[in-house]
């Protein structure tokens, strides 16, 4: 580990890219909830998917050291067993892009979603295990060089204490402590798998930390003064929509064009 952390930007996909949990596009655990109107679901986001190049040229002149990619597996994989290697293949384009820009590319695996295929209840059901160790092995392998680190998991903890725990997320549980140990597990068991895999294991990222952009710019130099971790994530490099959406972007759209949306004395935060 070197004595200063790389800094990414994250880029959520299910937030920002658009096309996924719409009327004939690929499910993820929110669609239920959204279908029953208890939330409104990201739409077309930010259209990322389509203009992930013009956010990355940005972030290259912001300073950053490189992003964090959301590869969302509803997207790469709609149905269990079914491959969207056009999907890959575009991530593959987006990581390829960013490396071209000088910018670092660390992939996260699991955010805030997961497909619909998987149940609700994904992270106690056994099955799931050889699933998400072939999914990370899939987008290890179709990106390759183009990838420097793997992100199984963007925050294990607050996946469990969400879902299970005080029921903002799917499975929209409260209190249920026990499937909340249950699923910890669950997420190690995978994590160990995925440590002693010859293909994923070499990328996995050590040691991490996220900043909020909705602190003020000297809490976020403190936070990242006293980091000591391989990487730190800024949270977010374009805000999205939906009920993962970021509290706050580095760019935003004005008039049709991405520009930087942050303020000079946070930008000097970061960099």
């Amino acid at each position: 580990m070197s004595d200063r952390p790389r800094l990414l930007a994250t880029l959520e996909g299910y937030a920002v890219e658009g096309g996924l949990d719409g009327s004939g596009e690929p499910t993820t655990c929110y669609r239920a909830t959204i279908s029953l109107g208890r939330h409104e679901g990201p739409g077309e986001a930010e259209g990322l998917w389509r203009d992930y190049e013009q956010v990355l040229d940005l972030a290259a002149e912001v300073g950053l050291d490189g992003v964090r990619l959301g590869v969302e597996w509803a997207r790469v994989e709609p149905h269990r067993g079914e491959v969207d290697l056009a999907a890959l293949e575009r991530y593959r384009e987006v990581a390829a892009h960013a490396r071209d820009r000088g910018l670092g590319v660390s992939v996260v695996l699991v955010d805030a979603v997961w497909p619909a295929w998987l149940g609700m209840e994904a992270w106690l059901l056994p099955w799931t295990v050889p699933h998400v160790i072939a999914h990370a092995q899939r987008v290890a392998t179709s990106l390759d060089d183009a990838l420097d680190h793997v992100v199984v998991f963007a925050d294990a903890n607050k996946l469990v204490v969400n879902g299970f725990l005080d029921q903002s997320a799917p499975p929209w549980r409260r209190g249920a402590s026990h499937d909340a140990a249950s699923a910890r597990r669950q997420i190690e068991q995978i994590m160990g798998r995925l440590r002693e895999d010859p293909t994923v294991g070499p990328r996995l990222v050590g040691a991490t930390r996220t900043i909020s952009l909705d602190l003020a710019a000297e809490e976020i130099a403190r936070q990242r003064a006293a980091a000591h971790c391989q990487e730190i994530y800024v949270r977010a490099l374009v805000k999205g929509s939906g009920p993962s959406a970021a509290p706050a972007g580095l760019l935003e759209r004005r008039d049709g064009r991405w520009a930087v949306a942050a303020p000079a004395p946070l930008l000097d935060a970061l960099r």
